[in-house]
Formats: structure tokens, C-alpha cells, sequence
């Protein structure tokens, strides 16, 4: 018989740590730590294998399932003295979720579940305390409503809401058994006018709903969301853990809360984090109140009157601290966990690792290796390359004038500027069309997570450092400032108030999610400076990998940039984005209008100096360091006007000494019906040659004058685009080869070069074996290599790809990590031939997919000598190529 639930508590578990993929990551961690022996409410999880067939068979159980459940019910009811459904002396438990891969907040959770008319009436004889046993009540009817009802949840706030204003009340600790009574009457009013039936009073048929919505919040609208953004499989499956309640909300001797082993933004070995008193778990995480500090430096540093947990219980502090310790030295890796103090006594909730900032990440991989905890090889792998990008963007100038609207928590680092948007879909459509946003809530909920994504900021009046907004934005990236209590947010009048200020939806404002404050108007912004435990990673993923790592730059500030970022040269120079600068555009154009060989080439003279002063400067940068440079590859009439009135015509005219009708017949002439595939790349040398000629003339001539200057030899690496055949490469490759004797003839000088060619068409990856006859190295342009494979344009596929994705046809978009079943073969394929004509041949990927770490992971298993990407992704290439070669 499959078994399908797993108990824990008392000591002992039935799981581990190691079962995580079948527990989820909350029940692994639960059976891990009453392993240990430390105080684990007993309990059960019901494993991701029934979720995947509930999902997957008409929602229906395993034929085993209820015996199995019934049987851990009991077990835990004999373990806490009590029984579920008992009118006199019940268990009650909650139910989560638990997948194997956090997933804050995305999920749903039932507490109090066994609660009803008799048990709360029970609960309230048991413990004394009539108040805390509705309090209770009323948060299950709110939450099961909710959860599992569809009874929309801001029902229940409303009449909350209402009471408090009825009965000049500010706060839900205020409210007494009678009140909470009343309360509970009216939540179960609403349920049955929402849904037609009272709410439900069997216990077991409240579990039985409880479980089958934690397995349908798997396909909820947020977690299908959250799972895209992190690359979350859906296949994967959520597990469901059931537990025995223990109680916060008892009075002042007791408290919940979440913690952090080390500080989650800097990665400080500090205890962080913050609690409740009188509250329950989901008080904290949803940002309903302000909680306060869990140890005395953190209250004074945040400046808050509250007694700190420390302070307020200094006994149950130690304990905690103990286990904190045991847990972070088990693991071997900063924790954050969730707590319960019932009564005075601690119960440890949940272990997990805690989601931390990148800036944090790097440090406690780098602290722990330093302290010999882990290994180099594994402080490499602990970190995402991808979330290096956090690392590389600017923060706040501080000499910056700053007109500070308020101050609110540091949630998660970084700064931001933009447009204040108040609501999420909103901000997501904005950010669409290019709008920089600033997401402003009073607080956040799950159901906002799109906008977060799309948002550069996050800013909420409302919630405490382990809010929702708080882990969402450290996790995405994004800077965040919440708790900023000064902020008046009036969503139907689209503003907040501030500091005496009034800010509209549509005005800009800054946050600094490193400070917590909150700035009128846009702030200057600095470069980040990547040293300390950024580049002692760094080196060390250096020394692991395999690959080279060259950068995608034409100007100097990008190559200024790169070489910062450790690239090791330039894969791809586009000679074509020099063409549009100001300056030249108009001899460009005089050179495509010219009508015959004579006036190109007169054209072209004008163009040779600002070629050649180009790749000076570029040589000059990368000191000595290989640089690829691309021929002109984008069809000529990308370079011509696209005028709409005929005043802009006769002027443009005009500046070419040309009448207006020749200008517009020549753009019409050279239009295509399909310009990616039409007269570009190697078809434009062939059909110009002097195009080429001069772009070899400006290589070379710069390459003399730099190793002239520097005594160090330039060794230019010249690449002919949208090769299909070998004859195109040949008739090329002799004029360029041409054109170098006549420069070494002129120059007096010798120098070398190499000649190779851009892979990223499928007849020239199939017929690479003839092409490396002449080729000295080969780039695979992925971008149109991905085209060509699936006939698809890049600009255009992003009408239909949701599609394809939304409906499981494709696992992610070709466009954004390499398709190594088709794509992948032609370049596995080319790499073979290539160096069974060529065995030295030099081999690297130049498209946009040389930044994707798992693109990376298939250059590295394909034997690529380098990858190259744009000048800010460089980090991230070099952290994935280590990471790579390690596996």
C-alpha cells in the first residue's frame, strides 16, 4: 500500500530532510526538526504525490488516503490529550501548504480548523478565557470562509470594520468575548447569504474542504504567477501539512513570530526579525499590525518604544536563541522560522532557508566558507546567477538633494523612482508600455504579485520587515519601504498623504528600500561598487570555470563597463549601431542613394575615420583582449528615413542634395517583404563589396595604430554575418584578406587577425564541416538561429508564446533560454563538424542566450570555449559558467 501521510512530533518523525521533494520543504523541515527534539506541534503532512493526483484524476483522493488521515488524526489527538470533533474537549489543528520550493504567501492556510458552536464554547470552558476562544472562532469562519468558501475576504473586514466604528474601537485587541461573539454571528450570516448554506459545522468535513483548497490553490492565479517568475515547475506539486493548533492569541504571555537566523538584506550574523504579542501567525506576515522587535538592539535601532521579545521574555528568548543556533549549524545555512509562545511556553513552527537579498546571499555563502561551514564550491553554488542582476544596478547618490515625504521599514534594498500606481493591474499595464511604477499599497496581498513584478518599487503603509511585500520584494529584487505609517493612502481618490504633502496618482516619487525612505520627485542615482564579499565570490567562480565570458559592447561605455564586469574581450561588436549616430547617419544614406560603385565608395571615404576612431577607442579599452566585430548584417533600409509629413521628406532631401522623389523611390525599392530574411548579413558584402572593404580597412588601420601605440599586438577577430555556404564565406574572406596585405603594405607593419563567421543559420551549422574549411572561428548568433529553427520572428512571437506556455506546449520561451532540443542539436552538430574539419577552431555564442545560466550550463556540456552577453549580465555569465564546470 502507497503510504501517502507522514507523521511527526514528540521527538521523532516518520520523514526527513531528505524527503523534501515528497514533504515539501515545510513538512521536511517539521519532521527535521522533531527529529532534532526540538518542540514541534505533532501533526501529519499529506505528500505532493496526492496533490499531483487530485490535480490530475477529476480531484479525487487515493482510495487509501481517509484510513491514513483518520489514523494520523488520532495520533496526534492521543499526543495532545485530545480528539478531533469532540464536543468537550477538541483538537484543533491548521492546514497549510507546503511546496517544495518556497512560495511565500502564494498558497493557502487554514487555522483553528475543528472549530464550531460547541467547540468554541468548549475551548472557552478549557482555558478560562471566553475571549481568546472567539477571537479564534471568528479568524476560521474569516479564513475557511475565504480559503475555502469563496467568501470574498474584505466581507469580513467590512464587518470587523463596522463593530470597531460602532463601538469607538481602534484596535482588534480591544474588542471583548461579547463583542467577538457578535462578530462571530455576523461572519456566519455572511457566509450563509454569500453561499446559500450555513457554515459548516462537522469538523471533518471542514478538514476534508481545507485540504482539497490548499491542492486547488496550486493552480490559483498567484501561485501559477510566482512559479513562472521563479521557473517552478507545475508538475511539482504541493504537499499538506496538518497540525495540532497551538495558540498565540491567549493574552500577554503569548506571542508568534517569524525570525531570521542572519539579517535577510545584508546578511549580517545577526538574529532578525520580529513578533506579536497576542496574536496569531498570519497577524505578522499579512501586515495587519506593526509588530515589534524580537531583541533589544533591533528596538533601539529602529527606534520603537514596544518592549522587544527579549526584554518582554527573557527566558523563552534563550530558549529560542538555542534553537535558532542548532538549526542555522544544522542546516549549514541562514533559516527563517516561525514560532509560537502559548501560555509562556515556545513551539517551533516551521525551518526553512530563508529567501534573502542577493547583496545578503553573497555574504553568508562567503561568511560560511570563510569559517570553513562550506566549501568554495559549494558558497559558488549556493547563489542564483540570474539574481546578481540585483547587484548591478544603480542605488541613491547621497549627496543628492532629498525632499523626504516619509520614513518607513528598510523591507529590501535598492532604490527606485517612478510613477505612483495604487493598484496592481494597473501597474502592470503601465509598466508594459515602458512607465518606470511605483506600486503604493496600504498593504500588500498575494493577488498583487503581478504588479510587484512589474513595478521598479514597492512601498505599503502598512506591515513589518517579514511582511508580504516585504519577502515578495526581496525575492523579486525590488527595492521596498513598508510600515511607512505616515503614508495616508486614498485609494478612491487615487493619492497618498505625506510629511504635509499631497502625492497624485501619475507623480513621481523615489524609495529607498536601504533607509526606508520615501522621496518626492526623482533622485540622482550612483554605480554600485562590486568589491568585498561580491568579488572574493567572483574570484573564486573564476577559478572554477572552464569558459571564457566576453561581453556584447560597441561603444566605450559599454566596453568600459564590461571590462569592469570581468569580461575577457568582445564577443560581438554590431558595427551597424555605429552607423546611427547623428553624425553619420547622413553619409550612410548618401552612400545607399549613391547610384552606382564610384558614389558608395565616396561615401564610404567619409564613413573610414569614424569607423576607424571607433575600433581605436574599443582596442584601446580592452588592452590586448580579443574583440569580435560583426560586418554590417541589418538590411540598408533600416537605415533610410520612415517620414510620415512631407515637410521632413524635402528637408531630409535637401541635406542629401537629392530631390525628394529619388529619396522616397529608393525607400521603396529596398523595402522587403520579409527583412529578416532578405538582403542583410554576408548578401549585402557580396552584393557591396566596398561595405565590407572599408569596415576591414577601419579594423585593420585601428588594430596598427593601437599596437603602435601600446607596443602590444591587437589581434582583431573579423566576423562575416548570415553565412549559409561556404562560397559566401570564401568570396569574402579574400577581399578582406585583400584588404589586409594593402594595409600592411601601407602601414609597413605585420599584424594578425582571424577571419570567421556568425552560425546562425541552419544550412550553416549542417555544412560547418566546409565552412571551418576557411572559418577560424564560429559564433553562434542564437537569436536568429532561433528564428530560423522554429520560423518564427523574435518581435512578433511574443503575441502567441503566452499561449504556447500557458498550455504546456513549451516548457519557456526559446528566445529567453536556449531550446537545446532543436537549436541546441544544430549547435551540437556544428561544434562537431567544425572541429573534425578545424580541431583548434574557436568556438563561442554571441546571442542574447550567452546570459542565460541555463544556456550557459548547455555551452559548457557542448564544449563552447566562451560565451558573450551584454556588458551587465557579464557576472551573471561568469557565476553560471563556474557553476557549470562544477557540475
Amino acid at each position: 500500500m502507497t503510504k501517502w501521510v507522514y507523521s511527526f512530533g514528540g521527538g521523532k518523525a516518520e520523514g526527513s530532510a531528505k524527503l523534501r521533494d515528497l514533504l515539501g520543504g515545510k513538512g521536511a523541515g517539521l519532521a527535521e526538526m522533531a527529529n532534532l527534539g526540538l518542540p514541534v506541534p505533532p501533526g501529519f503532512t499529506i505528500t505532493t504525490e496526492v496533490c499531483t493526483h487530485f490535480t490530475t484524476r477529476n480531484e479525487k483522493y487515493p482510495d487509501e488516503l481517509k484510513q491514513q488521515v483518520e489514523a494520523a488524526l488520532r495520533q496526534v489527538g492521543a499526543a495532545v490529550d485530545r480528539s478531533f470533533g469532540d464536543p468537550k474537549n477538541p483538537l484543533l489543528v491548521s492546514v497549510r501548504s507546503g511546496a517544495r520550493a518556497s512560495m511565500p504567501g502564494m498558497m493557502d492556510t487554514v487555522l483553528n480548523l475543528g472549530l464550531n458552536d460547541e467547540t468554541a464554547a468548549a475551548l472557552a470552558r478549557q482555558t478560562g478565557n471566553e475571549r481568546f476562544a472567539y477571537d479564534s472562532y471568528r479568524r476560521f469562519i474569516a479564513m475557511y470562509g475565504d480559503v475555502v468558501l469563496g467568501v470574498d475576504h474584505d466581507h469580513f473586514e467590512e464587518i470587523l470594520s463596522q463593530y470597531k466604528e460602532d463601538n469607538e474601537l481602534n484596535l482588534d485587541t480591544e474588542i471583548d468575548s461579547e463583542g467577538w461573539k457578535l462578530i462571530v454571528n455576523r461572519f456566519k450570516e455572511k457566509v450563509a447569504e454569500e453561499t446559500g448554506d450555513p457554515f459548516p459545522q462537522n469538523p471533518h468535513v471542514q478538514l476534508w474542504g481545507a485540504i482539497g483548497a490548499v491542492f486547488f490553490s496550486w493552480q490559483n492565479a498567484r501561485a501559477i504567477t510566482y512559479r513562472r517568475l521563479h521557473n517552478i515547475p507545475d508538475d511539482w506539486g504541493t504537499a499538506v501539512n496538518v497540525q495540532a493548533m497551538v495558540f498565540g492569541n491567549m493574552g500577554d504571555d503569548s506571542a508568534t513570530g517569524v525570525a531570521f537566523t542572519r539579517n535577510p538584506s545584508t546578511g549580517e550574523p545577526q538574529l532578525y526579525g520580529e513578533f506579536l504579542v497576542n496574536a496569531q501567525g498570519e497577524d505578522v506576515v499579512a501586515g495587519i499590525r506593526t509588530p515589534q522587535a524580537l531583541t533589544a538592539r533591533e528596538r533601539k535601532a529602529a527606534g520603537q518604544k514596544e518592549a522587544s521579545l527579549e526584554e518582554r521574555m527573557p527566558q523563552v528568548f534563550a530558549e529560542f536563541l538555542r534553537y535558532v543556533k542548532t538549526l542555522e549549524g544544522h542546516y549549514r545555512d541562514m533559516q527563517d522560522i516561525e514560532f509560537t509562545i502559548e501560555n509562556g511556553r515556545l513551539w517551533m513552527l516551521q525551518c526553512r532557508n530563508g529567501k534573502r537579498t542577493t547583496k545578503a546571499a553573497v555574504k553568508i555563502a562567503v561568511d560560511l566558507a570563510d569559517t570553513g561551514v562550506i566549501t568554495r564550491q559549494e558558497a559558488v553554488r549556493r547563489i542564483e546567477p540570474a539574481s546578481l542582476d540585483q547587484l548591478l544596478h544603480p542605488t541613491l547618490d547621497p549627496k543628492a538633494h532629498r525632499q523626504i515625504l516619509a520614513t518607513g521599514l528598510p523591507a529590501s534594498p535598492g532604490a527606485a523612482s517612478g510613477e505612483v500606481v495604487f493598484d496592481a493591474g494597473e501597474a502592470e499595464r503601465l509598466a508594459a508600455d515602458k512607465h518606470e511604477i511605483i506600486l503604493v499599497r496600504v498593504e500588500t496581498s498575494p493577488e498583487d504579485i503581478h504588479g510587484m513584478h512589474a513595478a521598479r518599487g514597492i512601498l505599503t503603509a502598512r506591515g513589518g520587515m517579514t511582511s508580504h511585500a516585504a519577502v515578495v520584494a526581496r525575492g523579486m529584487g525590488r527595492p521596498c519601504v513598508s510600515g511607512a505609517g505616515a503614508l495616508r493612502v486614498d485609494y478612491a481618490k487615487q493619492q497618498f498623504t505625506a510629511g504635509g504633502v499631497t502625492v497624485k496618482k501619475g507623480d513621481m516619487i523615489t524609495i529607498d528600500g536601504s533607509s526606508g525612505q520615501v522621496m518626492k520627485g526623482r533622485v540622482a542615482t550612483i554605480q554600485p561598487e562590486l568589491s568585498g564579499e561580491f568579488a572574493k565570490l567572483m574570484s573564486w567562480a573564476d577559478g572554477f570555470r572552464r569558459m571564457g565570458v566576453r561581453a556584447n559592447a560597441e561603444t566605450p561605455a559599454d566596453a568600459k563597463v564590461a571590462r569592469e564586469f570581468g569580461a575577457e574581450g568582445i564577443g560581438l561588436c554590431r558595427t551597424e549601431h555605429m552607423f546611427f549616430d547623428e553624425e553619420r547617419i547622413t553619409a550612410v544614406r548618401q552612400m545607399i542613394l549613391a547610384d552606382n560603385k564610384h558614389g558608395r565608395e565616396q561615401a564610404l571615404i567619409k564613413l573610414l575615420p569614424m569607423q576607424r576612431a571607433d575600433f581605436v577607442e574599443l582596442f584601446r579599452i580592452m588592452a590586448g583582449l580579443p574583440v569580435t566585430i560583426r560586418l554590417l548584417d541589418p538590411p540598408l533600409h533600416e537605415f533610410l528615413p520612415k517620414f510620415k509629413k512631407e515637410e521632413e521628406w524635402e528637408i531630409e532631401a535637401k541635406s542629401l542634395g537629392i530631390p525628394v522623389a529619388k529619396l522616397k523611390d529608393r525607400v521603396e525599392d529596398l523595402a522587403e517583404f520579409n527583412p529578416m530574411l532578405g538582403h542583410r548579413g554576408c548578401r549585402l558584402g557580396i552584393s557591396y563589396p566596398e561595405i565590407y572593404e572599408m569596415q576591414a580597412r577601419a579594423i585593420f588601420e585601428a588594430a596598427v595604430q593601437v599596437a603602435k601605440e601600446s607596443g602590444k599586438p591587437v589581434v582583431p577577430e573579423v566576423m562575416i554575418p548570415l553565412v549559409a555556404m561556404k562560397g559566401e564565406f570564401e568570396f569574402l574572406k579574400d577581399r578582406i584578406e585583400a584588404v589586409a596585405k594593402a594595409v600592411e603594405k601601407e602601414k609597413s607593419a605585420k599584424f594578425s587577425y582571424l577571419i570567421g563567421t556568425m552560425i546562425e543559420l541552419p544550412r550553416a551549422a549542417l555544412k560547418a564541416d566546409e565552412i571551418a574549411q576557411g572559418a577560424e572561428f564560429f559564433s553562434f548568433g542564437t537569436n536568429d538561429l532561433t528564428q530560423t529553427t522554429f520560423g518564427i520572428s523574435r518581435d512578433d512571437s511574443v503575441k502567441f508564446w503566452q499561449d504556447y506556455l500557458s498550455r504546456g506546449l513549451i516548457a519557456h520561451d526559446p528566445f529567453v533560454s536556449l531550446d537545446t532540443d532543436a537549436v541546441g542539436e544544430l549547435i551540437k552538430i556544428a561544434t562537431e563538424r567544425g572541429r573534425k574539419t578545424r580541431p583548434e577552431i574557436k568556438l563561442g555564442i554571441c546571442g542574447e542566450h550567452g546570459g542565460d545560466p541555463a544556456s550557459i550550463q548547455f555551452c559548457e556540456q557542448t564544449g563552447l570555449d566562451y560565451v558573450s552577453c551584454s556588458p551587465f549580465r557579464v557576472p551573471i555569465a561568469r557565476l553560471a559558467a563556474a557553476q557549470a564546470s562544477l557540475k
